[in-house]
């Protein structure tokens, strides 16, 4: 049979089907690379030639062009060492969840922003418990300017400065303590 060593009966190398998911995982890479603007792409460690083949699949905007290029950069992306391939993937994935973290600390913002402005000095007394070093006086006043603001459906200026101060104590609370807060 083919591709089984005859002496012990064992596969020689990766079956087909494996080869595929390999080259499609590279595909799926080199899709997320072309989706990435420059600024993105610096941050990443990507070999140097690899780079035009990035730029060029990004400026094909024609649908089937634009995926034969996507064919021909994951061409291009087999045949660096595994290593590249992996130390991407993992930059990749360091990004994301940071990205992950970015957007979970903006939830807490908001979850947080919604209770002051619903619960008042109910929150606000939880609020400071959590962070005493928050300067009371000035979140005390922009909440009540913030349930103000809803109260007589004006723009919320108020509110928004409220989630700003209130994502400054977590970002602080997260940086002092070393890890994510997960109280609400």
């Amino acid at each position: 049979m083919r591709g089984i060593d005859e002496e012990t009966g064992e596969f020689r190398g990766p079956s087909r089907s494996q080869r595929r998911r390999e080259a499609l995982d590279v595909l799926g890479l080199g899709e997320r690379l072309a989706g990435m603007s420059d600024a993105e792409l610096a941050k990443l460690p990507v070999p140097e030639d690899l780079l035009p083949h990035i730029r060029q699949a990004r400026r094909i905007t024609s649908h089937i062009a634009h995926k034969r290029e996507l064919a021909f950069l994951a061409k291009q992306m087999r045949r660096e060492d595994e290593q590249v391939l992996d130390a991407l993937r993992d930059a990749l994935d360091e990004s994301g969840e940071t990205a992950r973290r970015e957007i979970a600390a903006m939830h807490r913002a908001e979850t947080w922003r919604e209770r002051l402005i619903t619960e008042g000095d109910a929150a606000l007394a939880g609020l400071l418990a959590d962070y005493p070093h928050a300067d009371r006086q000035a979140l005390r006043q922009l909440v009540r300017n913030a349930a103000a603001e809803r109260a007589k459906n004006k723009p919320p200026r108020a509110q928004r400065e409220l989630f700003r101060m209130v994502r400054t104590l977590l970002v602080e609370g997260m940086a002092a303590d070393g890890h994510a807060d997960t109280s609400d």
